[in-house]
């Protein structure tokens, strides 16, 4: 006999949770064998770019003569972390990420933006699923799955127990961090929730700060959106400055805080990564290794060519 909906819905997330708590454990074997990313090795700041395939980067960061399915191992070797965009808009099949981390380094972290399925299409509502999912094949990253980025669409006003069943799908061994766009997140009881899980608070930056300086984990998460530097997308040496000593004041040297510079255009995000690296080394805070100046031109002909990033 048939299940009404309403128990098939309650089989699924049962079977769900089930399954999410033998990854739990997966996850936990794999944290044990690897360390805690960035612990062992001292690197305290993690900089990478929000993707690597970008069309207006052939000729400035990437020589214009490499293939395009080299493009992961060269980067791979002037950064040691990168942020995943395109697993939000399309989960990768398992090949995917094994391949991915065949091609990089055995330091490399890769952070991935959960899918839109659970953010914009449920938001936030029965995540089991979707979370059992997208950790289902991010497994096949091995030890070089960092942390897991939930980015809110700006429509969605504050849900905080949406907000906790969705940190409660995930492993504990698993780091989300949280990008909320709506204002009425930023209030005392998403803080609590956010600093309960160890959760943290993604900061972020669009020609200025655009968040409130919480430090609810003991990591932490910034992204770089669009700096006002010249030419534009690019930052300004200040700003970069300024954000180094906000990291300063609120994390401590052994903390794990992951920076993406999400500004493509022009091919901005490789080099100011770089510089980001120069004013964390002004205030004496260790970093992950990035490129050097020959390596990270800016593209001055073009901002950008076609959408956004090729399939990365």
């Amino acid at each position: 006999m048939e299940l009404p909906n309403a128990s098939r819905t309650r089989c699924a997330a049962a079977e769900a949770e089930a399954a999410l708590a033998s990854l739990g454990d997966a996850f936990a074997s794999v944290a044990q064998s690897h360390g805690a990313v960035g612990k062992d090795g001292g690197i305290g700041v993690w900089i990478g770019t929000s993707g690597w395939q970008y069309r207006h980067w052939k000729g400035a960061f990437y020589p214009r003569e490499l293939p395009l399915g080299r493009w992961l191992e060269v980067y791979g070797t002037r950064f040691a972390t990168v942020e995943v965009n395109n697993a939000f808009y399309r989960l990768p099949e398992a090949a995917t990420f094994e391949r991915w981390a065949a091609s990089t380094p055995e330091d490399f972290v890769f952070a991935l933006k959960a899918s839109r399925y659970v953010t914009h299409v449920r938001r936030l509502s029965e995540p089991q699923e979707p979370v059992h999912r997208l950790l289902e094949r991010a497994e096949h990253l091995g030890g070089k799955l960092g942390p897991i980025l939930v980015q809110l669409p700006a429509t969605l006003p504050v849900a905080t127990e949406r907000l906790e069943a969705v940190l409660r799908a995930f492993p504990s061994t698993v780091r989300v961090a949280l990008e909320p766009r709506h204002a009425s997140w930023f209030e005392g009881p998403v803080r609590a929730v956010l600093e309960r899980y160890d959760a943290a608070l993604c900061l972020t930056d669009l020609g200025g700060p655009r968040t409130p300086l919480w430090r609810t984990a003991e990591w932490g998460y910034l992204r770089f959106h669009e700096g006002k530097g010249i030419p534009v997308p690019c930052y300004e040496r200040r700003a970069l400055d300024e954000w180094a000593e906000r990291i300063v004041d609120l994390w401590p040297e052994d903390a794990d805080v992951f920076v993406f510079f999400n500004n493509d255009g022009r091919s901005c995000a490789p080099r100011d990564a770089r510089l980001f690296a120069a004013a964390l080394e002004r205030v004496g805070r260790s970093h992950s290794r990035v490129p050097g100046a020959h390596e990270t031109p800016l593209n001055m002909t073009e901002r950008t060519v076609g959408p956004g990033p090729v399939d990365s």
